[in-house]
């Protein structure tokens, strides 16, 4: 099969993915989009399909977007259950950079502010001022913190040379779950450094087709880590588009923590019960374990993690582009988080938790953030950023 194009700015699908999908249906049962449309060709299947006749007759799709490809939730669960390894994800990124893009104009304004942090963070404030007063429908993320991210002037490098990550949405979001990081490091006598300026991780851009912007965000963050031995992340999601980009090791903050955490010690949680939501990426990377053994080390702690559901919906722009299908994909682990009589929520992922956070009546934190709670006492850091 000669995968050609007809506008070389635009890349095909790669030939060898296409090919190697024997059309087992191996995937079908895991996929979040086939099980609630039961359609075929909102399968990974399908869309495979889709992408082999895409990359044969390009000129018959022209530039404009295919639904059943837009509707692909990124969540990677295909390529878990594929035993021909099928590089899905990248079939998926190179079929939407061939199309031309026509989000919805939340979307893209969405993926706008992601790029231009500043503006995102000033956005972010007027929307904590104005958040009582907007109706439900405008509510899309959670009433954010009294925290608001704003430009500070560049910091020394620290000794042990770790950078942490900031992202965009988590610049205002995360300043709790950045403040416990710091405290956890301290308490096993390393600490880190959050450079600035930096950018998203682009994730979000190079899933909506725009390759461009992808690869002017990864070039600002690899000037901005420059000089660092290691880059923590908080979130799960941002892991896969910065780890081929920064040039160090990227590594998940809890995955770190766990590497060197022998030396932390934590008060009883007296019983407290908690739930554990697994995100896709996570649960993908393999992270997951990482976090159950570091949340055993709280003495007295009742851990529910909640059976696997399929996506929460979040899917970075999903929840946005789409609302109504995310909330739909949202109320399985809503319920099951409901059901299980835990105080709180906790996700790694930040587009999971504020996309949950909106239907639970519990609250959701980062696991990072709770652990801190239960750490024995010690001097807390001052987040730089």
């Amino acid at each position: 099969m000669g995968v050609t194009n007809s506008d070389p700015a635009r890349p095909a699908p790669a030939e060898e993915d296409v090919v190697k999908c024997v059309a087992c249906g191996l995937c079908l049962p895991h996929c979040p989009t086939y099980a609630i449309t039961q359609n075929e060709a909102e399968s990974p299947r399908g869309r495979i399909a889709l992408m082999a006749s895409m990359a044969q007759s390009p000129d018959l799709y022209g530039a404009e977007r295919l639904p059943t490809l837009d509707n692909c939730l990124a969540c990677r669960r295909c390529e878990s259950a594929c035993p021909a390894h099928v590089s899905y994800d990248a079939l998926l990124i190179g079929s939407r950079a061939a199309l031309k893009p026509t989000l919805p104009w939340r979307a893209k304004t969405a993926l706008w502010l992601m790029a231009h942090k500043p503006w995102l963070n000033r956005l972010l404030a007027v929307y904590r001022f104005c958040f009582q007063a907007l109706p439900q429908r405008m509510k899309i993320l959670p009433l954010p913190g009294k925290y608001a991210a704003t430009s500070s002037p560049s910091i020394p490098a620290p000794p042990s040379r770790t950078a942490v990550f900031t992202g965009c949405v988590a610049d205002v979001y995360e300043h709790g779950t950045r403040q416990a990081l710091l405290k956890l490091l301290q308490a096993t006598g390393e600490s880190a450094e959050i450079p600035v300026p930096q950018s998203c991780c682009g994730q979000a851009a190079l899933h909506a087709g725009d390759g461009d912007t992808a690869q002017r965000l990864a070039e600002r963050n690899h000037r901005a880590f420059a000089g660092y031995e290691r880059l923590l992340v908080l979130a799960s999601g941002c892991y896969s588009a910065l780890q081929p980009s920064i040039g160090i090791p990227v590594i998940n903050a809890v995955v770190y923590l766990q590497q060197i955490g022998d030396a932390l010690r934590f008060k009883s949680a007296q019983g407290m019960h908690i739930a554990l939501h697994t995100p896709c990426s996570a649960s993908f990377l393999g992270q997951h374990e990482a976090l159950l053994a570091l949340l055993r080390k709280i003495p007295d702690l009742h851990i529910t993690a909640l059976a696997d559901q399929g996506c929460c919906g979040a899917a970075g722009l999903h929840h946005i582009a789409q609302p109504e299908r995310a909330r739909l994909l949202a109320s399985a682990p809503i319920q099951s988080a409901h059901a299980s009589g835990a105080a709180l929520l906790l996700s790694q992922n930040i587009g999971c938790r504020l996309h949950l956070a909106n239907g639970l009546r519990i609250p959701v934190l980062h696991p990072i953030e709770f652990m801190a709670q239960f750490l024995h006492d010690i001097p807390t850091p001052t987040d730089p950023h």
